[in-house]
């Protein structure tokens, strides 16, 4: 035997001894033994520290990492004297039945074993390890595919008619037949080989499309970005342990060997992948010194910060002063981002007359997050079902707008331009934050239907344009008062987003600032109109939201028993005598998603009176909009009652809020006695 290759072998083994392969590989052995089943293939994962190999062997690390499958052979030998010498499987008979997995738990942090299919060259021949990134964007369903197979010499003289010496095994990129298939020879006698069926093994599959996360500048409709790339979709292959191990619309990273698979006149690149890590990018640690220094200004009141922060919020899009109960509204909907389970959403629905300004508005605020998605009206905003473009005949569930927005914003423009179908299951998932994929069985190869359910992650941003409704339909004329007119919409959708904001300018105009803005762009699109666009850049705002969104805010007491009473109150007063309350179960909810993150944008870590009071009348005047006033009777612009153009218009502010406050008390008393809140007596 070659020197080096037995010295390979014995670092190896001691390298299995060191990190406790040897002995998961000794517990592998025992359930295979204790089956007293015979196997025509052995199946075993060992776990590689390509650091440790290396430092024990470089030429065993090296070979490891750009060799895998010889190095896998060199495991193999290993593994089958192991099992020989301590007895451990009985059954076995020959080396070729074990068939050994390699998965390195990283590979080095250099550009060489990096993949990507948006750089050239593609390097798929070289049968090496490589790390690759990307989001799921399709999952087909777990199909069967063959991990070894046995074959008999059909000439009964011939030592290869017997025994376990003709063993076909997976490997790496290929195709069902170049496992199985009826054209074998035998390479002793030249005689034809047959497949003993009894001994067939067969693992799980699942074909996944993933793409570079660049993908998401393209898919938000505006960016500042300015480059060009280009973008391609590439094809996973998950095999046994890692099928179902990914959930479409997530951002991985994962470790495999790049293949091209032959389908006909068509070829595909693929990567055959031995590890699935779910990556998630760290937010940034700080905020911008501007931001920092305007905290300190403002921090005599709780509600001064955030008023500024909306106040000069897109003045690149809109001017200063200007939208700003709307911008506030972004603001709090951009932090209010995440990719959790049982997250607090917030939904944001828009109605305008001013659709131009109010599209530029929301498009632009959608760009401040990685995950921000402008639904293309071509496409489906919720995951549909399409047949396996590899030839498998399964079916792929493709992700759309919504899932690929996950943990983020998807926008998905005028919400009239939808047909029924489409509002109802918009309606469904913003009540359930799921959607359920039907796939036919008898379509797609399967013995039973299937029903796949996908959780949506995503804050959703609409708007009613209300000059088009107004002529699609005939208007109510029995208006509650502060009630607008949105019946275009169904009266359950509305519900279904957590605020509906209508802009500050009458139908009729917009305002002047508005107007020399957009001509001012107009001319020059460039121009710093602005001097605290260039105090406040959108990478600020960037870096700021990112900062604020992974904040953790708790509710205090205070803060929770303001919002109970309100909720309860509420309840009792908007009431019908057909309809019992017209307040949504979801009101509590969103009163509480508001609270946090009007917190988190404030950079505070409790939940105060303050928030829950900017929360209530934000609800408040949204529920107004869609029932009409209520005993509580806020303002039409509850939050930003006049214009904030220096430091005694927030001290009017703070004044006035603390006003609301104290009505908010008072009403609480009246309509929910049993509710004790704590009041200052000032």
């Amino acid at each position: 035997m070659d020197p080096e290759m037995q010295k390979m072998k014995e670092v190896v083994l001691v390298y299995l001894d060191r990190s406790g392969g040897l002995q998961k590989f000794v517990h592998d052995c025992k359930k295979y033994n204790d089956s007293k089943q015979s196997y025509a293939v052995y199946r075993f994962i060992i776990s590689i520290n390509p650091s440790d190999i290396a430092e024990l062997d470089a030429t065993l690390g090296n070979y490891i990492l750009h060799n895998p499958l010889q190095a896998a052979q060199i495991f193999q030998s290993v593994c089958f004297v192991a099992i020989k010498t301590l007895s451990l499987i009985e059954q076995l008979q020959t080396e070729a039945q074990i068939s050994i997995l390699l998965k390195p738990t990283h590979l080095p942090p250099l550009p060489s074993y990096v993949l990507s299919l948006s750089a050239y060259p593609f390097n798929y021949t070289s049968q090496r390890f490589y790390m690759s990134e990307g989001i799921a964007i399709a999952m087909g369903t777990v199909t069967k595919y063959t991990q070894g197979a046995r074959f008999l010499c059909t000439e009964e003289t011939c030592p290869f008619s017997e025994g376990f010496r003709c063993i076909r095994v997976h490997c790496p990129g290929a195709t069902e037949s170049a496992t199985v298939r009826t054209d074998f020879v035998c390479s002793l006698c030249s005689s034809p080989l047959q497949e003993d069926m009894k001994f067939r093994v067969l693992g799980d599959k699942q074909i996944v499309e993933m793409i570079d996360a660049k993908i998401l500048n393209a898919l938000k409709g505006y960016s500042s970005d300015k480059s060009h790339f280009r973008i391609q979709a590439f094809t996973v292959f998950l095999r046994d342990e890692l099928a179902n191990k990914m959930t479409i619309g997530n951002h991985y990273r994962i470790i495999g060997i790049p293949a091209c698979v032959q389908n006909g006149l068509q070829a595909t690149a693929c990567i055959e992948v031995n590890s699935v890590q779910l990556y998630k990018p760290n937010g940034p640690s700080f905020v911008s010194d501007n931001f920092k220094y305007l905290l300190s200004l403002t921090s005599s009141s709780c509600w001064r910060f955030t008023a500024v922060l909306a106040n000069i919020f897109a003045s690149q899009v809109v001017p200063p002063g200007t939208y700003n109960t709307l911008k506030l509204a972004i603001l709090l909907s951009l932090v209010q981002t995440c990719e959790k389970e049982n997250a607090d959403y917030l939904d944001l629905l828009v109605v305008t007359s001013d659709t131009l300004v109010i599209d530029r508005l929301l498009n632009y605020s959608l760009c401040l997050l990685p995950r921000g998605i402008r639904h293309p009206p071509s496409s489906e905003i919720f995951p549909s079902v399409s047949k396996d473009k590899h030839g498998t005949g399964s079916a792929s569930i493709q992700a759309c707008s919504a899932v690929l927005a996950k943990g983020g914003i998807c926008y998905i423009g005028d919400l009239s331009s939808y047909k029924k179908d489409k509002l109802e299951l918009l309606q469904s998932v913003l009540e359930s934050r799921t959607t359920t994929v039907f796939i036919p069985g008898k379509k797609y190869g399967e013995e039973a239907d299937q029903q796949v359910t996908i959780s949506v992650q995503t804050n959703f941003w609409s708007f009613v344009d209300v000059d088009s409704s107004s002529k699609k339909h005939i208007q109510k004329e029995n208006f509650l008062i502060g009630q607008m007119d949105v019946s275009l919409i169904p009266v359950n959708l509305v519900d279904g987003f957590g605020l509906l904001i209508c802009n500050e300018f009458p139908s009729c105009r917009l305002s002047s600032p508005v107007v020399h803005h957009i001509l001012k762009r107009a001319i020059n699109p460039e121009a710093m109109l602005y001097k605290v666009s260039q105090q406040f850049r959108t990478q600020d705002y960037e870096e700021f939201i990112l900062f604020a969104r992974n904040r953790h805010v708790e509710l205090s007491s205070e803060a929770e028993s303001l919002i109970q009473g309100y909720y309860l109150a509420s309840r009792r007063v908007r009431r019908d005598s057909i309809h019992g309350s017209t307040l949504s179960a979801s009101a509590l909810k969103i009163l509480i998603s508001l609270s946090k993150a009007h917190a988190k944008l404030s950079l505070r870590q409790t939940v105060l009176e303050e928030d829950a009071v900017i929360a209530i009348l934000l609800l408040e005047s949204s529920l107004t909009l869609k029932h009409g006033t209520s005993a509580l009777c806020v303002a039409p612009n509850p939050v930003f009652p006049f214009d904030l153009s220096d430091e005694n218009s927030l001290q009017q502010r703070d004044i006035y809020l603390m006003q609301c406050h104290h009505q908010l008390l008072k009403f609480i008393a009246a309509y929910s006695p049993g509710i004790h809140i704590n009041t200052n007596e000032e």
